[in-house]
């Protein structure tokens, strides 16, 4: 069996005392960071640039952070973190009646835009992106009763532009509107109509009116349009009248022409051969007179017959 010196002994031991030295800030080292990363999660946070932070303690919002970052605030439960959306936000009404200034009744669907503005009012008033809308719907519905009020239907549907007030409606629907949600918080940027309709036990009585409106259009123009062509028809007669006249004239003065022509000309021949030219017109008398069909009773003296004669 194989000893040891005592002095063996102590150096093992120094040697081991040592490693553990260092072992032990190492460790402490390690236990230190995963406190502080406990910790960090526990006080820092991050804020997007898409939403808003609000710091509250105990209930109470003490700091509204609008800028994207990383900031720190107490560990819970001594503060908070409330996050909210700063995006622009879209709400819907359902379909509601309502009425006009001339007493049409009017089914209008409709939705608004809004976004918050002051953080910190928003979450008092509101507290979220719920409450918001419940608040708006109830304003939207109020301002667009009114602001249809002050307007006539064929002000908000027609085919006329210089009866169009729809834009300003809306415009200033979207201003009445964004007055009262600023004391909440938030803002409405626009106001539109997706759909305006009318109720069933109406929709057949105002059909009836357009269609009667566009007959009478079309009776209006279809009366136009045979005003002028009797206008066009009676100037192409008038025209056509004219013409002719001028042509007849032309016409009756060249046949003068011509028969005054042949009338020289048979003048000229019938002095060169006066019984020669006699003979012919009685040919071309025979011509004209005698057919197979005709029975002529003359005296025997008769000119016409003096050639017919043995």
């Amino acid at each position: 069996m194989k000893t040891h010196e005592p002095s063996s002994f102590i150096n093992q031991a120094r040697g081991r005392l040592s490693v553990a030295s260092l072992r032990q800030p190492k460790f402490m080292v390690g236990i230190a960071v995963g406190v502080l990363l406990i910790l960090s999660t526990l006080v820092a946070f991050q804020v997007d640039s898409t939403q808003y932070a609000i710091v509250s303690q105990f209930g109470s919002p003490v700091r509204a952070i609008k800028e994207p970052g990383l900031y720190a605030k107490l560990p819970d439960p001594f503060q908070n973190l409330i996050r909210l959306d700063k995006r622009v936000q879209v709400h819907n009404i359902t379909q509601t009646e309502f009425l006009t200034k001339d007493k049409k009744n009017v089914l209008v669907e409709a939705y608004a835009t809004w976004q918050i503005d002051d953080p910190v009012q928003f979450f008092k008033s509101v507290r979220d992106a719920q409450g918001a809308s419940s608040r708006l719907s109830d304003i939207l519905t109020s301002e667009l009763g009114v602001a249809l009020s002050q307007y006539e239907l064929t002000n908000l549907v027609t085919t006329e532009p210089d009866q169009m007030k729809l834009d300003e409606m809306l415009s200033g629907l979207t201003k009445q509107t964004d007055e009262r949600t600023r004391a909440y918080g938030f803002k409405v940027a626009d106001v539109r109509l997706k759909q305006l309709n009318f109720p069933e036990a109406n929709r057949q009585s105002v059909f009836q009116r357009m269609r009667a409106e566009r007959q009478q259009i079309a009776r209006q123009l279809r009366s136009e349009g045979t005003e002028e062509a009797t206008k066009i028809r009676a100037e192409a007669d008038a025209e056509k009248t004219t013409l002719l006249s001028k042509a007849q004239e032309e016409s009756n003065r060249i046949i003068g022409e011509g028969e005054a022509t042949a009338i020289r000309i048979y003048a000229q021949s019938f002095g060169k051969d006066p019984a020669f030219y006699q003979f012919l017109r009685t040919l071309e008398s025979y011509d004209k007179v005698i057919n197979s069909g005709t029975t002529l009773i003359l005296p025997s003296d008769s000119e016409l017959l003096k050639y017919l004669n043995p």
